[in-house]
């Protein structure tokens, strides 16, 4: 499998993806739980050909939502970095699939990694 299967179970889930080139994509995405709650962003990752063995590292977002704190330490008002593989107006938040189970006691399915990715928005 690869990216472009990353894409395909994206758009399966009903989303519009955006090839940017190189292993980056992006979609809008409307945040359902949290503090963030209704506001729509444009989602980002980076996404390697190895998909489904290794899933992306963390999401990128566009508008920023959170301060820039590059200091290790607990979500979410740690590890959240500027991201200049996808420009000016994105942050890059450090947020790896977590352990346990890890990525290898999973599906390894994309609706598993955007559950993961709502997780963050639900503990804001």
């Amino acid at each position: 499998m690869s990216r472009t299967e990353f894409v395909q179970q994206l758009k399966d889930m009903g989303y519009t993806v955006e090839e940017l080139g190189g292993n980056r994509i992006a979609f809008l995405y409307e945040i359902q739980v949290g503090k963030f709650f209704g506001q729509t962003i444009r989602l980002g990752f980076e996404v390697g050909e190895d998909f489904p063995l290794t899933p992306p590292g963390g999401p990128h977002l566009s508008p920023r939502l959170l301060p820039i704190n590059r200091n290790n330490g607990p979500h979410p008002a740690y590890g959240v970095h500027e991201s200049p593989n996808f420009g000016g107006d994105w942050e890059y938040w450090s947020r790896p699939y977590p352990s346990p189970p890890g990525w290898g006691g999973t599906d390894k399915k994309v609706r598993t990694y955007m559950a993961h990715i709502a997780n963050l928005f639900a503990t804001q």
